[in-house]
């Protein structure tokens, strides 16, 4: 049941790079506090090769702004929460591993 929950609060309009939605799915799975996590476009980048790498950049109106990195592309993630910025990077950490 948590992980129908967490699949409902993971909105995926554009392709998501891969083994981010695994990921992701678990961030949403273990943090309560991650209310929604929309995936952005992908757009490819030079130095983004070998494991997953996230990271936290922009405070929005109702959260955090991202970038994943993985697989020679950059996706942005647009994160609802309340968490600060510190308690967010230590949930991505966590969700990594």
């Amino acid at each position: 049941m948590r992980l129908r929950a967490a699949r409902d609060r993971l909105k995926v309009e554009h392709a998501i790079l891969d083994g981010l939605r695994r990921v992701l799915e678990d961030l949403l799975e273990e943090n309560l506090a991650v209310r929604l996590i929309i995936p952005g476009t992908i757009k490819p980048v030079r130095k983004a090769r070998g494991k997953i790498k996230i990271r936290v950049t922009t405070p929005t109106q109702t959260g955090w702004k991202a970038i994943a990195l993985a697989a020679g592309a950059r996706q942005e993630l647009f994160i609802s929460t309340a968490l600060t910025k510190e308690e967010l990077e230590s949930c991505i950490a966590a969700a990594l591993n």
